[in-house]
């Protein structure tokens, strides 16, 4: 039989785990054991019951083997992800099967410990219950009860026969002692899994970042290499699945304004209604005043807007907007404007994500602003961080919504942050705003640096801001390294001088 055939013959059981089955292009091998294999704290148990709990909202009873902590255990720390297991087993639709050690129960030897009466509870409850779905957990438990390794193996292949012809999908977890080798403490997986999965949740520069890794797919496909997922509340595992982002996005000729009439001539005529924009300078250039004004120019234009906020709480939001003449607390009271103030350190950026994700969908804005990215990068590694950008960019592209973000210089005068290196080649327009230093006084200075598909004013022009807002003003020409934050005054005569010399290159 050829492989393709072969493909075609194995069915697959949507999980319902949020991300999984497109991971797995379709959920999990329908009839087979999968090994969920993890170290401590790697969400094991967590995925082992979402597994139950997704079948059982799809009308597909489930039975949970405890090796380890005992069911009311269970039921009392899965009850913060909102599923009811008590309600569920008295429904019948749940059942567990108790192998977890008793209080004061001394650990059995080989000889003593039977787990042939252990699978036959296992095929009753199946058989009782008609169960789709069976989740064991965990199967380094029965470790402890048998010392011989070969015997246990023996049985676990027992196990696992036994689940096939009774034709149920299970996942079986085992624990790893490191985050990258050896893929279960006690090498199970080539005995009991046709599938195997890797749960990580590995500390890098003192973060935690948490990926899920489909290793073996026996017969079928599925995506290849680590993905980030989060645990939330009310929900369990979230993975957020980074190669389902394609470049299908339509792209709109439709322009919106910035809020500033001169930046919108310095730009073409405005942003294109679904581009990202990424406005960078130092601290006090003005970068929340123009995330003030794109936001006043979509409420004038009849937009809804929605701004998210990692710096400032939402009182000084407030304060600053009315100091420019911007009402946000009226728009806010209108709902033409939401205001969401996090502060970065609440939650990780896998968190961070997903809310702002349901967010959008909620409110269904046609511009959004994020005041700073460069505030996110302390609660992330670089990795972490690039495919927060990438997660965030192209779900609001697909959403055809337009999309300005800030980021923070660490130098006055000039100088590129790292939040703009990882963002700056998925933008669609680079806004620099810039400390000019002239004889003693402190300038400011904006130039458009990028603006895809659009002619655009190339010159570095003079701004300063006062109570009504941004005022652009005429260029800087006798000037020369603002952008490197080196700058130079040049006497007209060298201007003049430099420009002959430019024309007779040409």
């Amino acid at each position: 039989m050829s492989q393709n055939n072969e493909q075609d013959l194995i069915a697959k059981l949507t999980t319902g785990i949020p991300g999984f089955d497109f991971l797995s292009e379709g959920g999990l091998p329908k009839g087979r054991a999968t090994l969920i294999a993890g170290t401590a704290g790697s969400a094991k148990t967590v995925f082992a019951c979402q597994f139950l709990a997704e079948g059982i909202k799809r009308g597909e009873t489930g039975v949970f083997v405890t090796f380890e902590e005992p069911p009311k255990a269970i039921r009392k720390n899965m009850g913060g992800f909102g599923w009811n297991i008590k309600q569920w087993e008295a429904e019948r639709k749940w059942a567990f099967v108790d192998a977890s050690p008793q209080p004061g129960e001394i650990p059995m030897v080989s000889g003593e410990y039977d787990l042939g009466a252990l699978i036959a509870r296992i095929e009753f409850a199946i058989s009782k219950y008609n169960a789709q779905r069976v989740s064991l957990d965990s199967l380094g438990a029965i470790f402890s009860h048998l010392v011989d390794s070969a015997q246990v193996r023996s049985d676990l292949f027992r196990l696992a026969s036994a689940l096939r012809e009774l034709e149920v999908t299970a996942i079986m977890t085992a624990e790893r002692i490191k985050e990258y080798g050896e893929i279960s403490r006690y090498g199970v997986e080539e005995f009991v899994a046709d599938n195997v999965v890797i749960l990580r949740n590995v500390l890098t520069d003192e973060k935690r970042r948490r990926t899920i890794e489909i290793l073996k797919y026996r017969g079928t496909d599925h995506q290849k290499g680590e993905f980030p997922f989060t645990i939330i509340p009310y929900k369990g595992v979230v993975i957020i699945p980074l190669s389902a982002i394609e470049l299908e996005q339509r792209s709109s000729n439709i322009r919106i304004t910035s809020g500033s009439e001169e930046l919108d001539r310095m730009c073409g005529g405005g942003f294109f209604r679904d581009s990202i924009i990424l406005v960078s300078g130092a601290t006090g250039t003005g970068k929340t005043l123009m995330v003030t004004e794109f936001m006043a120019g979509g409420v004038a234009n009849g937009e809804r807007c929605l701004v998210f906020a990692f710096e400032e709480s939402r009182e000084q939001l407030y304060r600053n907007s009315i100091g420019w003449g911007v009402d946000f607390h009226k728009m806010e009271k209108e709902g033409k404007l939401k205001v969401v103030c996090r502060y970065p350190e609440t939650t990780g950026l896998e968190n961070h994500l997903i809310n702002m994700k349901e967010t959008i969908q909620e409110f269904k804005p046609n511009r959004v602003a994020v005041d700073s990215l460069s505030a996110l990068e302390r609660v992330s590694n670089l990795k972490g961080f690039r495919e927060f950008i990438i997660g965030l960019t192209s779900f609001i592209k697909q959403q055809e919504i337009g999309g300005l973000f800030t980021s923070t210089t660490p130098n006055l005068l000039g100088g590129s942050s790292i939040t703009e290196g990882h963002i700056s080649t998925i933008t669609d327009s680079i806004i620099l705003l810039r400390y000019v230093e002239m004889y003693g006084e402190m300038r400011r200075g904006i130039t458009v640096l990028k603006m895809r598909g659009s002619m655009h004013d190339k010159d570095i022009r003079e701004f300063t801001i006062d109570n009504t807002g941004m005022h652009i003003g005429k260029p800087f020409r006798n000037v020369t390294g603002i952008l490197a934050g080196n700058p130079i005054y040049v006497t007209q005569n060298e201007v003049d001088r430099l420009s002959g010399l430019f024309e007779e290159d040409v």
